[in-house]
């Protein structure tokens, strides 16, 4: 179960650019630094918007763009649990996955949360509640599940090799 309150910006095409700006896709920064970088030319406030909620909700494309994985990252290590939007684009969708962020694509969902709504998201059986309303939103496959809920693709991966 992921619960949280959502951060929403009503915005589509949000590109892996702004999320992950490229002046830093070839600068070494850790980990727990991504946070102040993420977002920063879509929004120079994100950082504080942030405070106090770890559901990302927007539009539609997003993390359209380049593949470079820090997108995904960035967000993940800014405290991001989950992210709603309208669509993705294919390689962000994958890269979130494979860095254990679930995404879950849902137009209704989107169009039903407000900024700073609580949301309690069940990704087993397929539900997200918003104000007293539950959604079904798409479940992931068995192996997916299992990549998620080891923490990402490479922790999966060793855990498999045990």
């Amino acid at each position: 179960m992921i619960s949280g309150k959502t951060l929403k910006y009503d915005a589509n095409d949000i590109n892996t650019d702004v999320i992950w700006p490229g002046k830093y896709t070839y600068v070494q920064i850790p980990p727990e630094e991504m946070q102040k970088h993420a977002m920063e030319t879509f929004d120079p406030d994100f950082g504080r918007k942030l405070a106090g909620k770890s559901i990302l909700v927007v539009g539609t494309n997003m993390g359209c763009g380049s593949s470079r994985e820090q997108a995904s990252e960035c967000l993940k290590y800014s405290g991001i649990k989950a992210i709603i939007a309208k669509s993705f684009a294919r390689i962000f969708y994958r890269n979130s996955i494979n860095l254990g962020l679930p995404v879950i694509e849902s137009p209704e969902l989107v169009d039903a949360i407000s900024d700073g709504d609580d949301v309690q998201i069940d990704l087993a059986n397929g539900e997200a509640l918003v104000n007293d309303k539950t959604f079904r939103i798409p479940t992931y496959p068995q192996f997916v599940m299992e990549i998620l809920e080891a923490g990402g693709l490479i922790e999966h991966i060793r855990r498999q090799k045990q």
